[in-house]
């Protein structure tokens, strides 16, 4: 077994535990009316996108989510929030020594043994959720239970889904399709937006993510024989049988979300191993991004 298949099937003892967690840590995550920004880099900004959207919708306040790269230092916040699983990547810890003494930060990582503990006014330490993966599974969909648990949105069924999406089958042919397009709605944009990279990273396929609106705008228009199109959340009116028109295969997301992605992430194992690949040792990839001076 790869570090990533093994990393990916402890997923709902780690969502477990964080949601049992979340209530020591509320002192250091957003508090209710305060505007706030979630940052990351690659998987980390794609939860930040899930994790902003479910933190405004919930009415809890103003929420964005950025590259960290691309963080508006001009705009005022009450607190960032970092999330970083290695606490070593190079523009999470220059941005957050920009906001010192300026704005409260809270990063979210997964090692205790890095510049991200010193970088950061808080911290909140998921270590049992760390990886040795390149490939991003665990502590991305910990991090977001933790956020999901905060905010009250956590329920023991989400845990019983991510059993579900591990011990199921993936819907029969999909391994053999030669595109994918994931698709979201709120904060599962991020979700599809994450389900992509995992896909990119872990078996080199040809994926898309888009709002699932905006899927009529142009990108369906790469659907046909062979494509698959997977949706996070409850697709809009008619997009199904519009899918299904174009000789494509519609992947339904009939788990919660975040369990849907379990199912992306073998997906990606199943479609690397059909390729001969190694989704230990993706092409050109680090577990960490750090750049020299």
């Amino acid at each position: 077994m790869t570090y990533v298949e093994d990393e990916l099937t402890s997923q709902p003892e780690c969502w477990t535990r964080a949601a049992a967690e979340a209530g020591q840590h509320g002192g250091v995550l957003p508090a209710p009316g305060e505007r706030v920004a979630i940052v990351g880099c690659g998987t980390s900004y794609f939860m930040a996108q899930a994790a902003a959207a479910l933190r405004e919708g919930a009415g809890q306040g103003e929420t964005d989510a950025f590259a960290a790269s691309e963080f508006p230092c001009g705009r005022p916040y009450d607190r960032v929030v970092a999330l970083t699983r290695s606490g070593t990547t190079t523009e999470v810890l220059e941005l957050l020594g920009r906001l010192k003494g300026r704005t409260r930060t809270t990063a979210v990582t997964a090692d205790p043994e890095t510049p991200v503990m010193a970088a950061a006014d808080d911290v909140v330490v998921l270590n049992f959720a760390d990886e040795r993966s390149v490939v991003q599974t665990r502590f991305a969909t910990t991090a977001l239970t933790l956020f999901r648990a905060h905010l009250g949105l956590h329920t023991d069924s989400v845990v019983a889904d991510a059993r579900t999406a591990l011990a199921a089958p993936l819907p029969e042919g999909l391994v053999d399709c030669t595109q994918f397009t994931f698709l979201g709605r709120g904060w599962t944009v991020g979700l599809a937006n994450e389900a992509g990279l995992k896909m990119r990273e872990a078996s080199l396929a040809w994926t898309e993510a888009y709002p699932a609106m905006e899927y009529r705008h142009g990108p369906i228009s790469i659907t046909t024989q062979g494509t698959a199109t997977w949706m996070f959340g409850e697709p809009p009116e008619g997009l199904a049988e519009q899918v299904r028109a174009t000789g494509g295969s519609w992947v339904a997301g009939d788990l919660d979300p975040l369990a849907e992605l379990v199912r992306a992430q073998r997906l990606a194992v199943a479609v690397a191993a059909a390729r001969g690949l190694d989704p230990d040792r993706p092409r050109h990839l680090t577990r960490s991004v750090i750049l020299a001076d």
